[in-house]
């Protein structure tokens, strides 16, 4: 049996460094390749977000993926990044039909997957018995609430939530609610700032903001938009590269040289063939 990984940082640390006031830092991965580069940071964890049915997989939404996409992905992230503490997204209807099925795709993600937590979204009463079930398995849990894209078709698109008074209030309210649940940090998403700022003043567990403004205990983002490589980005977006500009032209010059003969040189092969001109050089 695969023993539990023992990352770096485990989910009482993160509780820790919210209470010394320092900044925690997460960004998503999604294969092995960019979990190398991660692993070679000191970004605190790595989320393999359902967002990978959009970046990876070309889906509209994160509607269409499966629980068996996640244990793949988050798997290969893990064996690129074997110091990280790993978050996996609970994919949609993964938790939603009954406690045991909650309880049983948590436990197969986590374990085929390899990840240190498991994250739901909203606040409801189903998904507050669902994290508390979880977690009397176990296994740690990381709520995410405001703008929860499995609930898209709720909320009519990709809006912000907690606009005016009665929507904060009622953020708030589950907020504390998925807290006393025993959710061990909280990501919010598309959100007021002043809200964002409310429920990390108010939570003991450590907040994590995406698009929730300046205030929370910490960030995430998408690493595809970070790194300019996913087509428009939302507004809370800010691209630290811009690698849709690099690609494609490298893709283009990779074809030109094939076509005409410049790549593979010489250099690229394994005992290249002399040509008439080397031999000539060579006597002369």
């Amino acid at each position: 049996m695969t023993k539990p990984h023992q990352a770096e940082l485990n989910s009482l640390d993160f509780g820790t460094l919210k209470a010394q006031g320092k900044k925690i830092v997460m960004l998503t991965a999604y294969d092995y390749a960019m979990a190398r580069a991660v692993a070679q940071t000191d970004i605190d964890l790595i989320l393999v977000g359902d967002s990978l049915g959009m970046v990876v997989l070309g889906y509209d939404s994160t509607l269409d993926v499966k629980v068996a996409d996640m244990i793949h992905h988050c798997a290969a992230v893990r064996r690129g990044a074997t110091n990280k503490f790993i978050i996996v997204d609970m994919p949609y209807m993964s938790y939603h039909l009954s406690i045991e099925q909650s309880k049983a795709n948590a436990a197969e993600l986590l374990i085929g997957g390899r990840a240190n937590a498991v994250k739901l979204e909203g606040g409801s009463d189903s998904r507050l018995k669902a994290i508390e079930a979880i977690v009397d398995c176990e296994i740690p849990v990381c709520a995410h609430l405001g703008l929860t894209p499995q609930s898209i078709h709720k909320f009519g698109g990709y809006k912000v939530q907690g606009k005016g008074d009665k929507a904060m209030q009622e953020l708030l309210r589950q907020a504390h609610a998925v807290e006393d649940a025993g959710a061990f940090m909280i990501v919010l998403e598309g959100i007021p700032e002043e809200l964002g700022k409310l429920i990390s003043a108010e939570l003991s567990i450590p907040t994590i903001g995406i698009g929730a403004g300046r205030y929370t205990d910490g960030q995430v983002l998408v690493v595809n938009d970070l790194l300019g490589y996913s087509g428009y980005p939302a507004k809370f977006v800010k691209r630290y590269a811009e690698l849709d500009e690099i690609i494609v032209p490298a893709l283009q010059s990779y074809a030109q040289e094939v076509r005409e003969g410049v790549f593979p040189s010489a250099e690229h092969c394994y005992y290249p063939i002399e040509t008439n001109t080397t031999r000539s050089e060579e006597r002369s």
